[in-house]
């Protein structure tokens, strides 16, 4: 048996597809590095420690970091996850400027990734561009 796609379904853009994808390497990325602190792998409370840190604070800053991509990976509430994650890698960047790391290569890594997270949503919702007042109709 042979199913045609329903021709009343909307078509995704490419720039949504590529905005989907983007999500999607930023949504592993942010695991990635969340659920290492939430579970206390010793790498991530190293890590955390190295930055001045108590040790006991590394899965507090997982479960900051997972609530925040949750609600940027859900449609309806990705606007404020983006707000979220925007905010997490802000103090990403104090915190790395703050302990002297190298200014291209890790204070400035939370903004191109920050970047990333809003050049995938706009390109997910194209509309964003019109409340921000970057677009006219």
């Amino acid at each position: 048996m042979t199913t045609t796609a329903d021709p009343t379904a909307p078509r995704r853009s490419r720039a949504w597809i590529t905005g989907a994808v983007i999500t999607a390497v930023l949504g592993l990325f942010f695991a990635f590095d969340a659920i290492p602190k939430i579970l206390g792998v010793s790498f991530a409370r190293e890590g955390t420690e190295a930055l001045g840190f108590s040790p006991d604070k590394t899965a507090v800053i997982g479960w900051v970091l997972l609530a925040c991509l949750v609600v940027f990976l859900i449609p309806r509430t990705a606007v404020l996850g983006a707000l979220g994650l925007t905010a997490y890698l802000g103090g990403a960047v104090t915190i790395n400027l703050h302990a002297d790391k190298p200014l291209a290569g890790f204070v400035l890594s939370g903004v191109y990734v920050g970047v990333l997270v809003w050049i995938a949503l706009i390109l997910r919702r194209p509309e964003l561009l019109r409340v921000l007042g970057l677009r006219r109709d």
